[in-house]
This record gives structure tokens, C-alpha cells and sequence, in this order.
């Protein structure tokens, strides 16, 4: 049955969709002409946050944007952003002229690559559980933060230019954050919903649900957290939800419920990526496909391990409430986890 949401409007046959990827440049940007001409936008990551300055010179494959744009020239690349050190977010944005310097940084590195804005993945603020320093003030400060890069783009004219963020898909990060403040800044709110289990989780379940499951305890889900942020005050048009490209597993999980929510005694550690999954996992070497028709997920099981991801029919049924409901658009996480094609065709089939 199809779910409707309380917000967002009609769907718009002119809408043009967002499908986005991050990319890892560890070894360069490898990624094929074929499929950067799918996508609409790419998130090279990482550049670090080095005090008020970006670093870039550990990334391999900055070279290869002019390729990139020649290949899709109406490709938008945007460069992510994480912290170089634990309290690097919680400190450039505690002052205002920290903000300042830290904007000014941001608009030197796109005009020095010719790219087309940045993305902030500030996991989280005011919370130090990822391994962060954290303050209460990030949560007005994260605002002050977007702010900042946004009047820095515009004093230079640079209208364009974008700024996203990458967010968390739960309770904590719309009480952390200032959402309705903080998205008028924003072009899109990539919304991390993945990792929905993870490792602060020992219950087996779905990682990227689209919707939750009867008896799951913890009621988290891509559904869930859309309606979350639309409450918090974000504009559907700003939304995108994600997809995964990689597993977690769970060993050592009881053979009931073909391993679906039960517990174990470790956390859900990555698993492999799309495309070993579908080279030696999906119906093959004792792992059986199982599909939750109620959460629109798959599962993996072999009567010991317990693997979940998302596949071409979980991401197609993602994309097509995307379209029910009007929102932005997808992202995945990460490029280099699929070398079959699958994921990606599977999603360019109904949004394009």
C-alpha cells in the first residue's frame, strides 16, 4: 500500500530530479564518462577542515574535473568537507570571524577548481559520539556556519554556487540543528538514511529502510526521517535521501526469523560493498535473498551471518516515493561500491 506524507505537493511532471553520488578520491576520480553523464551532481570526498583553511592536497584526482565537465558539462561537482582534526567543525564555527575566514576559504577552493560549491558533513553537531569534540553551541553555530559561506558566495556575486549538507536521518541531529533556520542556506539536505543500524547496534535489521518494519524496536526508517526533517521545517524540494552502496553484517546471529531482528553479541560491522555482494553473497555460497516487502529492503542470511544493503529494487522503490512525494531527489554513498552498474541504472530507470 502506498504511504502518503502530511506535507510537499502534487507531483510536478517538469521537475528535474536530483541523483547525486559521493565520490572517495583516494586513488583518483574514478568514475566512468558513462556514468558521470547519469548523474546530476557528484560530492568529491573529502577536503578537510584545517583550522579556518580547506585542505586538498591528499586528494589524487582534482585534475579530473575539467574531464568530468567536458564528459557532462551540466554535471555540478561539489567538494565535501569533514574535519582534520575531532574538534575541527565545533572550533571554525564558534566565532564570527572564524566563520568569516572559513567562508572566504570555501569560495578560494571552488574558484581555484572551478567546481560548483561545497558540502558540509559535520557528523554531528553537539554530538561527540562519532569520535568529535562537540559544544551546545554548535547548534546556533552550525546555523551561523551556513550562513556565513552562503553571504560569502553572494558578496562575490557567485549566486550559483551551491551548499549542501550531509545530515543525519534521526531525533538527534533536528534537536541539535537549527533545520528551518539552517536550510535557507542550503540548496539540499543530503539526508543520511543509511546506517540505521550500525555499530552502536548489536539487533540485526535494515541499514536503508525505506519504511519500518512490524516489531522493529527502533521505528527508524528513510520514511521516518523525511517526515522528520519536514516537520523540523525543511522544504521537500530541498530533501534528498540516500542509498548505499556497501552492507553491514552482523555474525553470530541465531537462526530465527532468517536473522531479522535478532540479537547478537557484536555490532553491525561494514560488510562488503554491491559488488561483492552480488559476485559472492546474493544466492550463493549458502546466503539467501530474503525481501521485507513491508520495509521495501533486502536481506542477506546463512544461518549464522546477517547482511543488509540496498539492491536495484529497494533503491527503485526509493526513488519512486521520491517522486510520489515530490522530493529532491537520491544520493548514494559511495561511488566505488558498485562496479557492476546496477545501482546506479536501477535509479537513473525511473528518475530519468
Amino acid at each position: 500500500m502506498e504511504k502518503s506524507l502530511r506535507f510537499g505537493g502534487k507531483e510536478k511532471s517538469s521537475v528535474m530530479r536530483v541523483l547525486a553520488g559521493y565520490l572517495l578520491d583516494k586513488t583518483g576520480l574514478t568514475i566512468t564518462k558513462n556514468d558521470a553523464r547519469k548523474l546530476t551532481h557528484l560530492m568529491i570526498a573529502f577536503g578537510k577542515i584545517d583550522g579556518v583553511l580547506i585542505r586538498t592536497e591528499h586528494l589524487a584526482g582534482l585534475e579530473k574535473i575539467a574531464l568530468l565537465k567536458k564528459w557532462n558539462p551540466s554535471l555540478h561537482i561539489l567538494l565535501s568537507l569533514v574535519g582534520a582534526k575531532p574538534d575541527s567543525f565545533s572550533r571554525v564555527s564558534a566565532e564570527e570571524e572564524t566563520r568569516r575566514r572559513f567562508a572566504v576559504s570555501c569560495w578560494e577552493t571552488v574558484r581555484r577548481f572551478d567546481i560548483d560549491g561545497v558540502d558540509l558533513d559535520w557528523e554531528y553537531p553537539c554530538c561527540p559520539e562519532n569520535f568529535i569534540e562537540a559544544s551546545p553551541r554548535d547548534k546556533e553555530n552550525f546555523t551561523l556556519l551556513c550562513e556565513a559561506i552562503r553571504k560569502e558566495f553572494e558578496r562575490r556575486g557567485e549566486w550559483k554556487l551551491l551548499l549542501t549538507i550531509a545530515a543525519g536521518a534521526g531525533q538527534y541531529y533536528v534537536e541539535n540543528t537549527q533545520m528551518e533556520k539552517v536550510s535557507r542556506y542550503l540548496d539540499f539536505v543530503f539526508l543520511m538514511t543509511y546506517d540505521f543500524r550500525c555499530g552502536f547496534h548489536t539487533l540485526t535489521g535494515h541499514h536503508t529502510n525505506l519504511y519500518t518494519s512490524t516489531g522493529d524496536l527502533y521505528r527508524t526508517s528513510a520514511d521516518a526521517a523525511v517526515r522528520l526533517f519536514l516537520g523540523s521545517g525543511v522544504p521537500a524540494s530541498k530533501i534528498a535521501i540516500g542509498g548505499a552502496m556497501y552492507s553491514r553484517m552482523w555474525t553470530g546471529v541465531p537462526d530465527r526469523n532468517h536473522g531479522f531482528l535478532q540479537p547478537t553479541e557484536g555490532s553491525g560491522k561494514y560488510g562488503p560493498v554491491y559488488s561483492d555482494l552480488k559476485a559472492d553473497y546474493i544466492n550463493r555460497n549458502g546466503y539467501e535473498r530474503f525481501w521485507d516487502d513491508e520495509a521495501k529492503a533486502p536481506y542477506l542470511f546463512n544461518g549464522n551471518t546477517f547482511i543488509s544493503y540496498d539492491d536495484p529494487q529497494s533503491l527503485q522503490c526509493k526513488c519512486k516515493y521520491i517522486k510520489q512525494h515530490n522530493l529532491a531527489g537520491i544520493f548514494y554513498w559511495e561511488h566505488g561500491g558498485d562496479r557492476t552498474g546496477e545501482l546506479l541504472n536501477a535509479m537513473t530507470s525511473i528518475l530519468k
